[in-house]
Protein backbone atom coordinates (compact mmCIF):
# COMPACT_ATOMS: atom_id res chain seq x y z
CA UNK A 1 0.00 0.00 0.00
CA UNK A 2 1.45 3.37 -0.96
CA UNK A 3 2.14 5.70 1.92
CA UNK A 4 0.39 9.07 1.99
CA UNK A 5 2.72 12.04 1.65
CA UNK A 6 1.64 14.82 4.02
CA UNK A 7 0.83 18.16 2.43
CA UNK A 8 3.26 20.72 3.89
CA UNK A 9 0.76 23.49 3.21
CA UNK A 10 -2.05 21.81 5.09
CA UNK A 11 -3.06 23.43 8.36
CA UNK A 12 -2.27 21.27 11.37
CA UNK A 13 -5.38 20.29 13.30
CA UNK A 14 -5.96 22.25 16.47
CA UNK A 15 -5.29 20.26 19.63
CA UNK A 16 -8.53 19.20 21.29
CA UNK A 17 -9.62 21.20 24.30
CA UNK A 18 -8.88 19.54 27.61
CA UNK A 19 -11.99 17.79 28.97
CA UNK A 20 -13.73 19.94 31.56
CA UNK A 21 -12.95 18.91 35.12
CA UNK A 22 -13.52 20.35 38.57
CA UNK A 23 -10.53 22.46 39.54
CA UNK A 24 -9.44 23.00 35.93
CA UNK A 25 -10.12 26.25 34.09
CA UNK A 26 -12.79 25.55 31.48
CA UNK A 27 -11.25 25.65 28.00
CA UNK A 28 -14.45 26.22 26.04
CA UNK A 29 -15.96 29.62 25.41
CA UNK A 30 -18.65 30.25 22.82
CA UNK A 31 -17.41 27.44 20.57
CA UNK A 32 -19.44 24.28 19.92
CA UNK A 33 -19.12 21.52 22.53
CA UNK A 34 -18.14 18.34 20.64
CA UNK A 35 -20.40 15.33 21.05
CA UNK A 36 -17.63 13.31 22.69
CA UNK A 37 -17.38 15.93 25.46
CA UNK A 38 -21.11 15.97 26.17
CA UNK A 39 -22.06 14.37 29.47
CA UNK A 40 -24.34 14.57 32.47
CA UNK A 41 -28.05 14.30 33.18
CA UNK A 42 -30.66 17.04 33.12
CA UNK A 43 -31.43 16.57 36.84
CA UNK A 44 -28.00 18.06 37.57
CA UNK A 45 -29.47 21.38 36.44
CA UNK A 46 -31.64 21.48 39.57
CA UNK A 47 -28.73 22.39 41.85
CA UNK A 48 -27.28 24.79 39.28
CA UNK A 49 -30.47 26.85 39.30
CA UNK A 50 -31.50 26.33 42.93
CA UNK A 51 -28.36 27.67 44.60
CA UNK A 52 -28.51 31.22 43.16
CA UNK A 53 -32.20 31.47 44.01
CA UNK A 54 -31.84 30.61 47.70
CA UNK A 55 -31.23 34.29 47.88
CA UNK A 56 -31.37 37.23 50.23
CA UNK A 57 -32.33 39.37 47.24
CA UNK A 58 -35.53 37.31 47.01
CA UNK A 59 -36.35 38.34 50.59
CA UNK A 60 -35.75 41.99 49.65
CA UNK A 61 -38.05 41.77 46.63
CA UNK A 62 -40.77 39.94 48.60
CA UNK A 63 -40.68 42.59 51.30
CA UNK A 64 -40.92 45.30 48.66
CA UNK A 65 -44.36 44.00 47.63
CA UNK A 66 -45.69 44.79 51.10
CA UNK A 67 -44.07 48.23 50.95
CA UNK A 68 -45.94 48.81 47.68
CA UNK A 69 -49.23 48.59 49.63
CA UNK A 70 -50.34 45.02 48.92
CA UNK A 71 -51.77 42.83 51.66
CA UNK A 72 -50.14 39.47 52.34
CA UNK A 73 -52.39 37.30 50.19
CA UNK A 74 -52.26 39.71 47.27
CA UNK A 75 -48.46 39.68 47.53
CA UNK A 76 -48.35 35.88 47.65
CA UNK A 77 -50.57 35.65 44.57
CA UNK A 78 -48.26 38.00 42.66
CA UNK A 79 -45.25 35.91 43.76
CA UNK A 80 -46.77 32.69 42.43
CA UNK A 81 -47.70 34.19 39.06
CA UNK A 82 -44.44 36.09 38.65
CA UNK A 83 -42.35 33.00 39.32
CA UNK A 84 -44.15 31.06 36.59
CA UNK A 85 -41.90 32.94 34.16
CA UNK A 86 -39.18 30.47 35.13
CA UNK A 87 -40.95 28.18 32.66
CA UNK A 88 -39.62 30.43 29.90
CA UNK A 89 -36.10 30.05 31.30
CA UNK A 90 -36.58 26.29 31.12
CA UNK A 91 -37.77 26.54 27.51
CA UNK A 92 -34.70 28.53 26.50
CA UNK A 93 -32.41 25.93 28.10
CA UNK A 94 -33.45 23.25 25.57
CA UNK A 95 -31.49 25.04 22.84
CA UNK A 96 -28.25 24.16 24.69
CA UNK A 97 -28.21 20.38 24.13
CA UNK A 98 -29.64 20.85 20.63
CA UNK A 99 -26.87 23.20 19.47
CA UNK A 100 -23.99 22.59 21.87
CA UNK A 101 -23.58 26.35 22.13
CA UNK A 102 -24.49 29.00 24.72
CA UNK A 103 -27.50 31.26 24.41
CA UNK A 104 -25.27 34.10 23.25
CA UNK A 105 -24.59 32.11 20.06
CA UNK A 106 -28.06 30.59 19.64
CA UNK A 107 -29.55 34.09 19.43
CA UNK A 108 -27.70 34.63 16.14
CA UNK A 109 -30.63 32.74 14.65
CA UNK A 110 -32.97 35.49 15.85
CA UNK A 111 -30.87 38.60 15.18
CA UNK A 112 -28.18 37.66 12.67
CA UNK A 113 -24.42 37.70 13.17
CA UNK A 114 -24.02 41.48 13.42
CA UNK A 115 -27.45 42.17 14.88
CA UNK A 116 -26.82 39.74 17.69
CA UNK A 117 -23.64 41.54 18.70
CA UNK A 118 -25.72 44.65 19.43
CA UNK A 119 -28.44 42.58 21.13
CA UNK A 120 -25.96 40.72 23.37
CA UNK A 121 -24.11 43.93 24.23
CA UNK A 122 -27.30 45.21 25.88
CA UNK A 123 -29.50 42.27 26.92
CA UNK A 124 -26.57 39.97 27.73
CA UNK A 125 -23.43 41.81 28.71
CA UNK A 126 -24.80 45.11 30.12
CA UNK A 127 -27.61 43.42 32.07
CA UNK A 128 -25.17 40.86 33.49
CA UNK A 129 -22.80 43.54 34.73
CA UNK A 130 -25.69 45.41 36.37
CA UNK A 131 -26.79 42.25 38.16
CA UNK A 132 -23.22 41.60 39.26
CA UNK A 133 -23.24 44.95 41.01
CA UNK A 134 -26.71 44.40 42.47
CA UNK A 135 -25.90 41.03 44.03
CA UNK A 136 -22.45 42.06 45.19
CA UNK A 137 -24.03 45.05 46.89
CA UNK A 138 -26.39 42.76 48.82
CA UNK A 139 -23.60 40.32 49.70
CA UNK A 140 -21.16 43.05 50.68
CA UNK A 141 -23.67 44.72 53.01
CA UNK A 142 -24.00 41.40 54.81
CA UNK A 143 -20.22 41.00 54.88
CA UNK A 144 -19.89 44.44 56.50
CA UNK A 145 -22.31 43.37 59.23
CA UNK A 146 -20.53 40.04 59.60
CA UNK A 147 -17.29 41.91 60.22
CA UNK A 148 -19.13 43.92 62.88
CA UNK A 149 -20.33 40.70 64.54
CA UNK A 150 -16.68 39.65 64.71
CA UNK A 151 -15.73 42.89 66.45
CA UNK A 152 -14.39 44.79 63.45
CA UNK A 153 -16.10 48.05 62.49
CA UNK A 154 -15.25 48.44 58.78
CA UNK A 155 -14.27 51.89 57.56
CA UNK A 156 -14.42 52.85 53.88
CA UNK A 157 -11.05 51.28 53.08
CA UNK A 158 -12.00 47.97 54.68
CA UNK A 159 -15.36 48.00 52.92
CA UNK A 160 -13.58 48.29 49.59
CA UNK A 161 -11.35 45.34 50.55
CA UNK A 162 -14.41 43.25 51.53
CA UNK A 163 -16.13 44.01 48.23
CA UNK A 164 -13.02 42.97 46.31
CA UNK A 165 -12.69 39.72 48.31
CA UNK A 166 -16.34 38.78 47.69
CA UNK A 167 -15.88 39.57 44.00
CA UNK A 168 -12.65 37.55 43.80
CA UNK A 169 -14.35 34.47 45.29
CA UNK A 170 -17.16 34.83 42.76
CA UNK A 171 -14.86 35.24 39.78
CA UNK A 172 -12.73 32.26 40.79
CA UNK A 173 -15.77 29.97 40.44
CA UNK A 174 -16.71 31.62 37.15
CA UNK A 175 -13.24 31.21 35.68
CA UNK A 176 -13.08 27.51 36.56
CA UNK A 177 -16.43 27.30 34.87
CA UNK A 178 -19.13 24.77 34.13
CA UNK A 179 -17.75 21.65 35.85
CA UNK A 180 -16.96 23.53 39.06
CA UNK A 181 -20.37 25.20 39.12
CA UNK A 182 -22.04 21.83 38.57
CA UNK A 183 -20.10 20.24 41.44
CA UNK A 184 -20.43 23.06 43.98
CA UNK A 185 -23.99 24.19 43.59
CA UNK A 186 -25.98 21.21 44.89
CA UNK A 187 -24.14 21.04 48.26
CA UNK A 188 -24.25 24.84 48.41
CA UNK A 189 -28.01 24.69 47.84
CA UNK A 190 -28.40 22.28 50.76
CA UNK A 191 -26.31 24.43 53.12
CA UNK A 192 -28.14 27.63 52.20
CA UNK A 193 -31.52 25.92 52.50
CA UNK A 194 -30.77 24.78 56.06
CA UNK A 195 -29.75 28.30 57.11
CA UNK A 196 -32.75 29.94 55.49
CA UNK A 197 -35.06 27.28 56.91
CA UNK A 198 -33.93 28.29 60.40
CA UNK A 199 -34.50 31.92 59.43
CA UNK A 200 -37.98 31.01 58.22
CA UNK A 201 -38.79 29.57 61.64
CA UNK A 202 -38.12 32.91 63.32
CA UNK A 203 -39.93 34.90 60.61
CA UNK A 204 -43.02 32.71 60.75
CA UNK A 205 -43.10 33.15 64.51
CA UNK A 206 -43.64 36.89 64.02
CA UNK A 207 -45.91 36.72 60.94
CA UNK A 208 -49.26 38.49 60.82
CA UNK A 209 -51.26 36.21 58.54
CA UNK A 210 -54.19 38.59 58.40
CA UNK A 211 -52.02 41.58 57.57
CA UNK A 212 -53.62 44.45 55.71
CA UNK A 213 -52.01 47.84 55.14
CA UNK A 214 -53.30 50.79 57.14
CA UNK A 215 -54.77 52.22 53.96
CA UNK A 216 -55.77 49.28 51.73
CA UNK A 217 -55.50 49.84 48.00
CA UNK A 218 -58.61 49.85 45.82
CA UNK A 219 -59.48 50.28 42.18
CA UNK A 220 -56.82 51.58 39.83
CA UNK A 221 -54.29 51.98 42.67
CA UNK A 222 -54.60 48.27 43.48
CA UNK A 223 -54.26 47.21 39.85
CA UNK A 224 -51.22 49.46 39.50
CA UNK A 225 -49.57 47.86 42.54
CA UNK A 226 -50.39 44.33 41.32
CA UNK A 227 -48.99 45.03 37.85
CA UNK A 228 -45.88 46.71 39.28
CA UNK A 229 -45.34 43.83 41.69
CA UNK A 230 -45.70 41.28 38.90
CA UNK A 231 -43.09 43.11 36.82
CA UNK A 232 -40.78 43.20 39.84
CA UNK A 233 -41.06 39.43 40.50
CA UNK A 234 -40.85 38.48 36.82
CA UNK A 235 -37.72 40.57 36.36
CA UNK A 236 -35.65 37.82 38.03
CA UNK A 237 -36.49 34.99 35.59
CA UNK A 238 -36.54 37.39 32.64
CA UNK A 239 -32.92 38.31 33.37
CA UNK A 240 -31.85 34.70 32.64
CA UNK A 241 -32.04 34.50 28.86
CA UNK A 242 -28.74 32.58 29.15
CA UNK A 243 -30.01 29.20 30.40
CA UNK A 244 -28.54 27.40 27.38
CA UNK A 245 -25.09 28.28 28.79
CA UNK A 246 -25.49 25.70 31.54
CA UNK A 247 -27.25 23.01 29.49
CA UNK A 248 -25.00 22.91 26.43
CA UNK A 249 -22.75 20.15 27.82
CA UNK A 250 -25.69 17.72 28.00
CA UNK A 251 -25.79 15.04 25.27
CA UNK A 252 -27.54 16.03 22.07
CA UNK A 253 -30.31 13.45 22.58
CA UNK A 254 -31.23 14.71 26.08
CA UNK A 255 -35.06 14.97 26.28
CA UNK A 256 -36.10 18.60 25.93
CA UNK A 257 -38.84 18.20 28.52
CA UNK A 258 -36.32 17.03 31.12
CA UNK A 259 -33.91 19.88 30.36
CA UNK A 260 -36.67 22.48 30.57
CA UNK A 261 -38.30 20.90 33.61
CA UNK A 262 -35.21 20.58 35.82
CA UNK A 263 -34.07 24.09 34.91
CA UNK A 264 -37.43 25.69 35.68
CA UNK A 265 -38.09 23.55 38.77
CA UNK A 266 -34.66 24.26 40.25
CA UNK A 267 -35.21 27.99 40.01
CA UNK A 268 -38.96 28.13 40.71
CA UNK A 269 -39.06 26.33 44.06
CA UNK A 270 -36.49 28.38 46.03
CA UNK A 271 -37.47 31.63 44.35
CA UNK A 272 -41.12 31.09 45.24
CA UNK A 273 -40.39 30.08 48.84
CA UNK A 274 -37.90 32.79 49.70
CA UNK A 275 -39.70 35.63 47.95
CA UNK A 276 -42.82 34.56 49.86
CA UNK A 277 -40.76 34.54 53.06
CA UNK A 278 -39.77 38.13 52.36
CA UNK A 279 -43.42 39.12 51.95
CA UNK A 280 -44.34 37.32 55.18
CA UNK A 281 -41.51 39.11 56.97
CA UNK A 282 -42.92 42.39 55.66
CA UNK A 283 -46.12 41.85 57.64
CA UNK A 284 -44.23 42.24 60.93
CA UNK A 285 -40.93 43.97 60.08
CA UNK A 286 -39.89 47.22 58.44
CA UNK A 287 -38.45 45.90 55.18
CA UNK A 288 -37.10 49.28 54.09
CA UNK A 289 -33.93 48.00 55.77
CA UNK A 290 -34.46 44.23 55.50
CA UNK A 291 -31.11 43.06 56.84
CA UNK A 292 -31.38 45.13 60.02
CA UNK A 293 -35.03 44.17 60.47
CA UNK A 294 -34.31 40.45 60.15
CA UNK A 295 -31.30 40.59 62.44
CA UNK A 296 -33.52 42.15 65.14
CA UNK A 297 -35.60 38.95 65.48
CA UNK A 298 -32.68 36.51 65.36
CA UNK A 299 -30.72 35.15 68.35
CA UNK A 300 -27.12 36.32 68.58
CA UNK A 301 -25.70 32.85 67.82
CA UNK A 302 -27.53 32.68 64.49
CA UNK A 303 -26.74 36.16 63.14
CA UNK A 304 -23.26 35.29 61.82
CA UNK A 305 -24.66 32.22 60.03
CA UNK A 306 -27.45 34.28 58.49
CA UNK A 307 -25.01 36.94 57.29
CA UNK A 308 -22.60 34.34 55.93
CA UNK A 309 -25.48 32.69 54.04
CA UNK A 310 -26.30 36.03 52.40
CA UNK A 311 -22.68 36.36 51.27
CA UNK A 312 -22.55 32.79 49.93
CA UNK A 313 -25.87 33.23 48.14
CA UNK A 314 -24.61 36.39 46.44
CA UNK A 315 -21.45 34.58 45.37
CA UNK A 316 -23.46 31.65 43.95
CA UNK A 317 -25.77 33.98 42.07
CA UNK A 318 -23.01 36.10 40.66
CA UNK A 319 -20.73 33.22 39.69
CA UNK A 320 -23.37 32.17 37.14
CA UNK A 321 -23.89 35.77 36.04
CA UNK A 322 -20.16 36.42 35.62
CA UNK A 323 -19.78 33.15 33.71
CA UNK A 324 -22.41 34.23 31.20
CA UNK A 325 -21.15 37.81 31.02
CA UNK A 326 -17.78 36.45 29.91
CA UNK A 327 -19.47 34.47 27.14
CA UNK A 328 -21.49 37.57 26.21
CA UNK A 329 -18.33 39.63 25.83
CA UNK A 330 -16.91 37.00 23.47
CA UNK A 331 -20.16 36.92 21.50
CA UNK A 332 -20.05 40.70 21.09
CA UNK A 333 -16.81 40.16 19.18
CA UNK A 334 -14.04 40.68 21.72
CA UNK A 335 -11.40 38.08 20.86
CA UNK A 336 -10.13 37.18 24.29
CA UNK A 337 -10.28 34.04 26.38
CA UNK A 338 -13.36 33.53 28.52
CA UNK A 339 -11.32 33.71 31.74
CA UNK A 340 -10.05 37.17 30.82
CA UNK A 341 -13.47 38.40 29.74
CA UNK A 342 -14.86 37.28 33.12
CA UNK A 343 -12.12 39.24 34.91
CA UNK A 344 -12.84 42.33 32.83
CA UNK A 345 -16.55 42.20 33.61
CA UNK A 346 -15.76 41.59 37.27
CA UNK A 347 -13.70 44.77 37.47
CA UNK A 348 -16.57 46.79 36.02
CA UNK A 349 -19.06 45.08 38.34
CA UNK A 350 -16.94 45.99 41.36
CA UNK A 351 -16.92 49.64 40.28
CA UNK A 352 -20.72 49.65 39.99
CA UNK A 353 -21.00 47.91 43.37
CA UNK A 354 -19.01 50.67 45.01
CA UNK A 355 -21.39 53.18 43.47
CA UNK A 356 -24.48 51.25 44.64
CA UNK A 357 -23.20 51.05 48.21
CA UNK A 358 -21.38 54.33 48.73
CA UNK A 359 -23.46 56.71 46.56
CA UNK A 360 -26.94 55.34 45.81
CA UNK A 361 -29.68 53.95 48.07
CA UNK A 362 -29.56 50.14 47.77
CA UNK A 363 -33.31 49.37 47.93
CA UNK A 364 -34.15 52.13 45.45
CA UNK A 365 -31.47 50.79 43.15
CA UNK A 366 -33.01 47.30 43.32
CA UNK A 367 -36.57 48.39 42.59
CA UNK A 368 -35.81 50.93 39.89
CA UNK A 369 -33.40 48.78 37.95
CA UNK A 370 -35.48 45.60 38.05
CA UNK A 371 -38.70 47.29 36.98
CA UNK A 372 -37.06 49.21 34.14
CA UNK A 373 -35.27 46.08 32.89
CA UNK A 374 -38.57 44.30 32.25
CA UNK A 375 -39.26 46.59 29.29
CA UNK A 376 -36.12 45.26 27.59
CA UNK A 377 -35.75 41.72 28.92
CA UNK A 378 -39.37 40.65 28.32
CA UNK A 379 -39.21 41.27 24.54
CA UNK A 380 -35.77 39.67 24.26
CA UNK A 381 -36.87 36.47 26.00
CA UNK A 382 -40.15 36.37 24.08
CA UNK A 383 -38.33 36.45 20.73
CA UNK A 384 -35.95 33.69 21.86
CA UNK A 385 -38.82 31.49 23.05
CA UNK A 386 -40.83 32.13 19.88
CA UNK A 387 -37.86 31.13 17.71
CA UNK A 388 -37.35 27.86 19.62
CA UNK A 389 -40.99 26.94 19.05
CA UNK A 390 -40.96 28.09 15.42
CA UNK A 391 -37.81 26.09 14.57
CA UNK A 392 -38.90 23.18 16.80
CA UNK A 393 -35.56 23.52 18.57
CA UNK A 394 -33.60 22.54 15.47
CA UNK A 395 -30.29 24.34 15.87
CA UNK A 396 -26.96 23.40 14.35
CA UNK A 397 -24.10 24.73 16.47
CA UNK A 398 -21.62 24.70 13.60
CA UNK A 399 -23.97 26.74 11.39
CA UNK A 400 -24.58 29.17 14.25
CA UNK A 401 -20.79 29.53 14.68
CA UNK A 402 -20.29 30.45 11.01
CA UNK A 403 -19.79 34.24 11.06
CA UNK A 404 -18.84 34.56 7.40
CA UNK A 405 -20.72 36.69 4.89
CA UNK A 406 -23.26 34.49 3.20
CA UNK A 407 -23.34 32.08 6.14
CA UNK A 408 -26.62 30.47 7.25
CA UNK A 409 -27.38 33.27 9.72
CA UNK A 410 -25.88 36.25 7.95
CA UNK A 411 -29.33 37.26 6.65
CA UNK A 412 -29.13 40.75 5.08
CA UNK A 413 -26.07 42.73 6.02
CA UNK A 414 -25.54 40.49 9.01
CA UNK A 415 -28.91 41.38 10.54
CA UNK A 416 -32.14 39.43 10.84
CA UNK A 417 -34.53 42.32 10.54
CA UNK A 418 -37.39 40.26 11.92
CA UNK A 419 -35.62 39.93 15.28
CA UNK A 420 -34.26 43.48 15.28
CA UNK A 421 -37.64 45.00 14.44
CA UNK A 422 -39.49 42.86 16.98
CA UNK A 423 -37.05 43.80 19.74
CA UNK A 424 -37.17 47.53 18.98
CA UNK A 425 -40.95 47.67 18.60
CA UNK A 426 -41.60 45.49 21.66
CA UNK A 427 -39.18 47.45 23.84
CA UNK A 428 -40.43 50.81 22.61
CA UNK A 429 -44.05 49.98 23.43
CA UNK A 430 -43.16 48.31 26.73
CA UNK A 431 -41.17 51.37 27.80
CA UNK A 432 -44.30 53.49 27.36
CA UNK A 433 -46.11 51.17 29.77
CA UNK A 434 -43.53 51.42 32.58
CA UNK A 435 -44.43 52.99 35.91
CA UNK A 436 -41.40 53.50 38.19
CA UNK A 437 -40.16 56.36 40.38
CA UNK A 438 -37.66 57.19 37.63
CA UNK A 439 -40.08 57.23 34.71
CA UNK A 440 -43.77 56.74 33.98
CA UNK A 441 -44.79 56.11 30.40
CA UNK A 442 -47.88 57.72 28.82
CA UNK A 443 -49.65 54.37 28.42
CA UNK A 444 -49.13 53.63 32.12
CA UNK A 445 -50.49 57.06 32.98
CA UNK A 446 -53.56 56.49 30.80
CA UNK A 447 -54.06 53.08 32.46
CA UNK A 448 -54.29 54.63 35.90
CA UNK A 449 -50.66 53.93 36.80
CA UNK A 450 -50.75 50.19 35.94
CA UNK A 451 -47.37 48.97 34.69
CA UNK A 452 -48.28 46.91 31.62
CA UNK A 453 -44.72 46.66 30.30
CA UNK A 454 -44.52 42.92 30.95
CA UNK A 455 -47.51 41.64 28.92
CA UNK A 456 -47.21 44.30 26.23
CA UNK A 457 -43.50 43.71 25.63
CA UNK A 458 -43.83 39.93 25.48
CA UNK A 459 -46.95 39.73 23.31
CA UNK A 460 -45.95 42.46 20.86
CA UNK A 461 -42.37 41.32 20.29
CA UNK A 462 -43.27 37.63 19.85
CA UNK A 463 -46.14 38.51 17.50
CA UNK A 464 -44.04 40.85 15.35
CA UNK A 465 -41.23 38.30 15.14
CA UNK A 466 -43.42 35.38 14.09
CA UNK A 467 -45.32 37.57 11.63
CA UNK A 468 -42.11 38.69 9.92
CA UNK A 469 -40.61 35.17 9.93
CA UNK A 470 -43.66 33.43 8.51
CA UNK A 471 -42.34 33.62 4.93
CA UNK A 472 -39.07 31.90 5.84
CA UNK A 473 -38.41 28.23 6.33
CA UNK A 474 -37.37 27.10 9.82
CA UNK A 475 -33.63 27.00 9.31
CA UNK A 476 -31.09 29.46 8.03
CA UNK A 477 -31.44 32.78 6.30
CA UNK A 478 -33.68 31.75 3.43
Amino acid sequence: MASTIPDPCAKAPSPPAAPERVGRVEAHGIDVIPDDERHGRPRELFGVWAAPNVSYLSLVVGGALILMGLDLWQALGVIVVGNLFWLLVGLLAVSGPASGTPSEVVMRAMFGIRGNRANIAITGWFVSVCYLALNWAAGSLAAFSLAGELGVNPDTALKVVIIVVVAAATLAISVYGHATILRLYLPLTLVLTVVFAVLAGYVLGHAHWGYRPAQPLHGSALWAALAGGLALIASAPLSYNNSSDFARYLPRDTPAVATAGWTAFGAFVPSLLFTALGAIAGTALDMTDPQTALEAILPSWFKPLFLLAIVLGAIANNAMTAYSSGLALQAVGLRIRRSRSVALDGALGVALTLYALLVSNFLDTVNNMLQLMVALLGPSMAIYAADILWRRNRYDGHELSDESRGGPFWYRGGINWAGATALVVGTALASQCVNTPLYTGPIATAAGGADLSLPVGIVVSASVYLLMMRSRRAGGSS
